[in-house]
């Protein structure tokens, strides 16, 4: 059996986000707000093999760690993802991502008529997740259906 070179070199400290879904690297790029212009060293590799997906992203953050915030944002669009904290080249923390049951003020539900999207209102929108891959959020307020494609374009506005 031959080793397999690395395709993107190890960073010192950061986070390395892996197991993303194929395509997705610059959806979770864009949800961390990273345009490139931060001055983080970032390594994108995309649509390589898997054993657990078959094809899957990785996304390098060199000296950037997720708040939990982030991390859950990430759970919604790419939730096979895996967290890998990484501090003087080595993996000290590591962890899936984990959808909730149930998701609280990260969203807006898609019905404009919804109680949570009221201003005068004091209720924070809270889902139900129906489907965890793909995602399928439903408004604990009203009912309607939250997809995945509805997740991706309210998050990376």
């Amino acid at each position: 059996m031959s080793k397999r070179p690395l395709l993107v070199r190890k960073i010192k400290n950061g986070t390395v986000i892996d197991h993303i879904p194929a395509g997705t690297a610059l959806t979770v790029l864009k949800i961390l707000g990273i345009t490139g212009r931060e001055g983080y060293v970032i390594a994108i590799v995309m649509n390589v093999n898997s054993k657990k997906l078959g094809v899957k992203d990785i996304v390098k953050i060199e000296g950037r760690e997720l708040k939990k915030e982030e991390v859950d944002k990430i759970a919604l669009v790419a939730p096979t993802a895996t967290i890998n904290i990484v501090r003087d080249y080595a993996v000290i923390d590591k962890y899936k991502v984990s959808l909730p049951d149930r998701i609280v003020g990260i969203i807006k539900c898609t019905n404009p008529t919804c109680i949570s999207r009221k201003e005068n209102e004091p209720v924070a929108p809270t889902f139900k997740v129906i489907s965890r891959n793909p995602v399928k959020l439903q408004c604990e307020y009203c009912g309607t259906y939250v997809t995945s494609e509805d997740i991706v374009a309210q998050l990376t506005k």
